[in-house]
């Protein structure tokens, strides 16, 4: 399994625990995964999570040189995804000084 397999799998959970909740799904581009395995290559993870204080709605989560700060927004599932990779493409641009 290549690389770029491996990294779909991970952003495109099929179903979650009991229990747990599941952001669902939305369609992205290689646009969107070039930025995403650059920012994994590279250091820059970002995660969503659930806030359990709500009913449905999502946190974002930035690991960056080893400090985690955490989106103050709180996202809904469509949201939460659609700012996630929009946290991809950010740090993509801001520390890829290779840009292609």
């Amino acid at each position: 399994m290549g690389k770029l397999n491996k990294l779909l799998n991970f952003h495109q959970p099929i179903s979650c625990t009991k229990g747990g909740r599941n952001p669902g799904r939305i369609p992205y581009t290689a646009e969107n995964m070039k930025h995403v395995a650059w920012c994994l290559d590279n250091g820059v993870l970002i995660s969503l999570t659930p806030n359990w204080n709500t009913a449905k709605s999502w946190n974002i989560d930035v690991k960056l040189k080893g400090v985690v700060n955490t989106d103050p927004a709180n996202y809904s599932d469509e949201q939460a995804l659609i700012k996630m990779y929009s946290y991809y493409e950010y740090y993509y641009n801001k520390y890829n000084e290779n840009k292609i």
